[in-house]
């Protein structure tokens, strides 16, 4: 693979993580996002996803979960919570989520790609240590970090969370990791009701919350001005994002009212701050986003923007 174009990670067996009928989070919406990048982002290096290993998930989850998940072997829909389903095909579809991230992580650190998308479901940026939740059975981007710090040696990982929801499962992981910043805008009131300004963890932690109706202009002036230059200030070594697209303002599970436009802005602006520390270095992860066709339009808007990057 030539050393500039842009990865993409998926899997077949994300789709067959069944969350039954009514759920939000569907198989459907990763057939939106792998059709729309096949159809209008030409130059894109398809990859299959692996499996995450064991000790990969161990490293930022509890043997419990990883018994929760891998071991029920369900006949049948399971509710873990109110709102996280496990199926018969949830484990295989975990598997190869995480370990998408993780296969991602080593090919922008081996220098194949500058920049890598996971198209992958079940999401992740909720699940906790020892908990799924919201959706979420392994943290994704989580896994994909912490195999950064300790397979690559990294010191300065920054995870980036767009997505309306707070990731409280990347929070609680890494609150306490001088290794990673995260920063995340999100709504508030709104699920999962964390992710207070206040929130700094040991100062490794950048929360701003939104109100809804929001829009542009409100989520713009909170990355530029407060989460945007704390990301540059760290200088990071891997720029990672959790790509939730649920603020778009035909998303039904939100009310902040963005354009696909703005994930574009976002993106390249972190795609600068990749390219003034990390080589250029970003790997970014599917999270949320719930209208298909809003979906779809801010999936082609992120990855046309990374791409931009990886050729740059």
């Amino acid at each position: 693979m030539g050393a500039k174009r842009l990865a993409v990670f998926t899997h077949a067996a994300c789709f067959a993580h069944d969350t039954g009928p009514g759920h939000v989070e569907t198989p459907a919406r990763l057939g939106a996002v792998v059709t729309a990048l096949r159809d209008h982002v030409p130059g894109l290096e398809w990859l299959e996803a692996p499996r995450a290993s064991r000790g990969q998930l161990l490293r930022v989850h509890e043997p419990l979960l990883l018994r929760t998940v891998l071991e029920a072997e369900p006949a049948h829909l399971v509710q873990l919570d109110p709102d996280t389903v496990l199926s018969p095909g949830s484990p295989e579809a975990a598997l190869r989520a995480a370990g998408a991230v993780v296969a991602a992580v080593d090919l922008v650190m081996a220098g194949e790609s500058e920049a890598a998308f996971c198209a992958v479901r079940p999401p992740g940026h909720h699940a906790t240590p020892a908990h799924a939740m919201g959706f979420c059975l392994f943290n994704n981007v989580a896994v994909g970090a912490a195999h950064a710090l300790d397979r690559h040696g990294l010191s300065r990982v920054a995870i980036i969370d767009f997505d309306i929801h707070h990731g409280n499962g990347t929070q609680a992981i890494f609150a306490e990791e001088p290794r990673v910043l995260y920063a995340s805008a999100h709504e508030m009131p709104l699920f999962p009701e964390t992710g207070q300004p206040r929130d700094r963890g040991i100062g490794n932690l950048h929360n701003a919350a939104l109100q809804a109706g929001s829009g542009s202009h409100r989520f713009r002036e909170a990355w530029r001005d407060r989460l945007l230059p704390a990301i540059d200030g760290f200088e990071p070594q891997l720029v990672m994002i959790s790509a939730g697209f649920d603020g778009h303002r035909a998303d039904p599970v939100a009310h902040i009212e963005l354009e696909a436009d703005d994930f574009a802005w976002l993106t390249g602006e972190l795609a600068g701050i990749a390219s003034r520390h990390a080589g250029g270095r970003m790997v970014s992860v599917l999270e949320g986003g719930y209208d298909l066709a809003a979906l779809a339009e801010c999936s082609i808007a992120h990855v046309r923007a990374l791409g931009a990057c990886a050729t740059g």
